[in-house]
């Protein structure tokens, strides 16, 4: 009897994941643009294009409006699937926002063009995704919710399967896999994928990053295990802290019975297209080399790669470089100490910047970031393990009472109307407001910028006396 076919499906993930990972999002829209007629030729699952960091750098960086972007891409794709990341009840922001705002964002997202969100939370705290999921139900579009992977006494076989039960029942169409720091080894991935196959009838997405150089190997366990879709970069912007290359995984699954059907020659054409970028992005130092080989220390530290980086300027920074492996054995004590949460934005930072002070001042927790108070405050929801009690006490003393149970969102009165008369002068479009709701300075900025476009001023000359905006 002949085999049954079941073709693995293919993400793409050039247009957001692998630019963010690689060159620091840095990729604008008229890189992009050219090369989507063919990218839509291909036959991907989806083309992830969008969320993440890439609103915040389109604003801040690149001077665009992602809005517009968004609208431009979808313009393009006719029959191509548009992909977001939304990082929970904190959009793609990096604090909770209250629910009026998640759920008009939502709202925009989809009437603008995207058709899949991804839904993570920084916690794995059902709770700050379930208002996303809910909108995007309502929205019609496709709403898959990302377990972010991590290890430790916690995250047993057992936690991942009840949690994608209770994501099953909150409505999620698919759900993905999330492996941030690419600490998923390849046997680890054949048993959660039959463990998460065996719990759930909805497809599994995987998505890992090539950090710890394991991740073309897990692919390859996951998908004969019954992973449905996984996540890939075209080859110019894949491996180092990006995903495995779209086309190697293409011709490794030729012939078999997870045979992907897609043609090499189209891709070799698109991989054509972004080989110069990448060169151009490696010239200008834009990409840093650092970030191309393997980090065998992410599966000593579970440091994600972007967070590697970051800890390395930190120090320098401060001249105190030749601290970079206290700070990383810290690292872990920090997590733990923090209810030993996924490492992922924004609990990275927050447990990154801490094991920093903790090394630097020479005792630990002489001084707490204000983010590690909110945290033991409960003010980004639910850890999997308690607070170290000891910590606890040092950093918060008395305020410790204060300390809130409930879902933080529900604290948050609504938001969207007093955002709305804050920001008034700049809307030219509804969206306006959401990206001003995000980040507001940031946003402001823009607007300036925009205004001073569209009616041929220097920016710098620009009258901003008007446009005060409240910091």
């Amino acid at each position: 009897m002949a085999e049954e076919r079941k073709p693995v499906k293919i993400t793409e993930t050039v247009l957001r994941d692998a630019h963010q990972s690689l060159i620091a999002t840095r990729m604008t829209t008229e890189q992009m643009l050219p090369i989507i007629d063919k990218m839509d030729q291909v036959g991907y699952n989806a083309v992830e294009c969008w969320g993440g960091a890439t609103f915040d750098s389109c604003l801040r960086f690149l001077k665009e409006d992602p809005w517009d972007r968004l609208r431009k891409l979808r313009d393009g794709f006719k029959n191509t699937k548009l992909q977001m990341l939304f990082r929970g009840q904190n959009i793609l922001g990096y604090k909770p926002y209250a629910d009026d705002v998640v759920e008009y964002f939502v709202q925009k997202s989809i009437a603008n063009g995207i058709d899949i969100i991804r839904i993570f939370d920084c916690l794995n705290d059902i709770r700050n995704l379930e208002t996303a999921v809910k909108a995007c139900n309502k929205e019609k579009g496709h709403a898959q919710v990302a377990l972010s992977y991590t290890l430790g006494d916690a995250y047993t076989l057992e936690y991942w399967t009840s949690m994608a039960k209770k994501i099953e029942d909150m409505g999620a169409d698919s759900i993905c896999i999330k492996d941030m720091a690419g600490l998923l080894v390849p046997q680890k991935a054949d048993e959660l994928v039959r463990a998460l196959k065996s719990s759930t009838s909805l497809p599994i997405e995987l998505h890992t990053h090539y950090t710890s150089g394991v991740a073309s190997m897990t692919y390859m366990k996951a998908v004969e295990a019954g992973c449905d879709i996984i996540d890939t970069a075209m080859s110019p912007f894949a491996l180092g802290t990006s995903q495995p290359a779209t086309e190697v995984m293409v011709e490794a699954f030729k012939g078999t019975e997870f045979d992907t059907g897609l043609d090499q020659g189209l891709l070799a054409e698109i991989a054509d297209y972004f080989a110069p970028q990448r060169q151009e992005a490696l010239d200008s130092g834009l990409m840093n080399p650092k970030v191309l080989g393997v980090n065998i220390k992410t599966l000593l530290y579970q440091v994600p790669g972007g967070m590697l980086s970051n800890l390395l300027s930190q120090l320098k920074e401060q001249g105190k470089e030749d601290k970079f492996n206290e700070v990383l054995e810290e690292v872990p004590r920090v997590r733990k100490d923090l209810g030993e949460p996924p490492l992922v934005t924004p609990s990275s930072q927050i447990v990154g910047t801490q094991a920093v002070f903790n090394v630097l001042m020479g005792e630990r927790y002489k001084v707490a970031t204000n983010e590690t108070k909110d945290i033991l405050l409960g003010k980004y929801g639910q850890t999997v393990k308690p607070f170290n009690p000891e910590i606890v006490e040092k950093v918060l003393g008395d305020d410790a009472k204060n300390a809130i149970t409930c879902r933080p969102a529900d604290l948050l009165e609504p938001q969207l109307e007093s955002i709305e008369k804050e920001m008034s002068q700049w809307k030219q479009q509804e969206e306006d407001v959401l990206s001003y709701a995000l980040f507001p300075q940031v946003a402001t900025e823009f607007f300036k910028y925009r205004q001073a476009q569209q009616t041929h001023v220097d920016p710098a000359k620009a009258d901003t006396k008007n446009g005060a905006y409240p910091v």
